[in-house]
């Protein structure tokens, strides 16, 4: 049943497939953030984990780019996963003002045993589509991203 008035072919197309859109990725980014909660994370410190473990050291402004976040929501989570032992700062050579964010020891080992898992239940989740339908939509949402 269509709640929506008719705006006309082109904005009625163009609204259903951002409604779409908006419930997939909400539904998807429930499941995934109640998965990456059970390994006693938020989402935003999983993210910092997950960056640092395949990219190293970052400066902190640029894991604040990759999140999309401003630079004091990072500066709290880069603070609790500190507190927690799992990153700490470096001072830049270059920029004695900039700082960089890197895995301890003990954040490297938590990443090496959450990240698979996690991968494994993403896999689960995006196994509702084909692997050529997941490569289609991959590539279309690719083309919407870039082109906005």
């Amino acid at each position: 049943m269509k709640t929506t008035k008719k705006y006309g072919k082109k904005t009625d197309l163009a609204l259903a497939m951002w409604v779409k859109l908006t419930r997939a990725h909400d539904t998807f980014n429930h499941l995934t953030a109640a998965n990456i909660r059970t390994f006693g994370l938020t989402p935003a410190q999983f993210g910092v984990i997950e960056c640092l473990g395949h990219l190293g050291s970052m400066l902190i402004g640029d894991l604040t780019k990759k999140h999309l976040v401003s630079g004091g929501n990072m500066t709290v989570v880069v603070d609790n996963l500190e507190k927690d032992g799992l990153v700490e700062r470096l001072v830049s050579d270059e920029d004695h003002r900039a700082f960089y964010v890197k895995l301890t020891p003990k954040g490297k080992r938590l990443f090496d045993k959450i990240f698979l898992k996690h991968a494994q239940y993403v896999v689960k989740l995006a196994s509702i589509l084909s692997e050529s339908e997941q490569i289609e939509l991959g590539l279309l949402l690719k083309k919407l991203g870039t082109g906005l």
